[in-house]
């Protein structure tokens, strides 16, 4: 595979610096997804915006969407980057596992929302009525499945861009499943 560079702060523009001074404080690190979505003047703050904006959905349950979608989408990055947070956000090893695997047994509330999720994803979404009726069943609404597509959309934007340029992983690499 056509290997692509990632830029330093050096090689962007002064908003993405301040983007990159920013990421350096919060994360630690600049990771390498955020690095390449500065080689394009607006991509990095408008990526940025969406995926910090204010959700119906807790942390945890915007977990299991990146988990679900990065395994379908097949993006090696995303689901190292999502593997990390979710242990972050108190998910088990075992529990990431399933996860990408579109359940949550340990759940009931969660696995509806994996179930649905790798329904949505999987059939580009039209999820089926069984998932549907089961995600609206735990308690979930209208607003959290309008939530739920823009997780999927923002997570399919990272999963597409890193499946097309194979940039390294800077996260422990998640195990692979099939």
């Amino acid at each position: 595979m056509e290997r692509f560079t990632i830029p330093t702060k050096a090689d962007v523009s002064a908003p993405n610096q301040n983007l990159f001074d920013n990421l350096q404080k919060g994360l630690g690190f600049v990771p390498n997804l955020y690095a390449y979505f500065a080689k394009n003047e607006t991509a990095l703050p408008d990526y940025m915006a969406l995926q910090n904006r204010k959700s119906t959905l807790k942390s945890k349950e915007r977990e299991v969407i990146n988990l679900v979608t990065s395994q379908i989408n097949g993006c090696r990055y995303c689901q190292s980057a999502h593997t990390a947070l979710g242990k972050m956000n108190g998910f088990t090893d075992e529990q990431i596992l399933e996860i990408r695997k579109g359940s949550a047994s340990f759940d009931k509330k969660l696995d509806a929302l994996a179930k649905f999720t790798a329904s949505v994803v999987t059939n580009r979404g039209r999820a089926s009525q069984e998932t549907k009726d089961a995600f609206f069943a735990e308690g979930y609404d209208e607003a959290n499945m309008i939530d739920v597509i823009i997780v999927v959309g923002d997570k399919i934007i990272s999963n597409y861009l890193h499946n097309l340029t194979g940039f390294d992983i800077d996260f422990p690499v998640a195990e692979a499943i099939a």
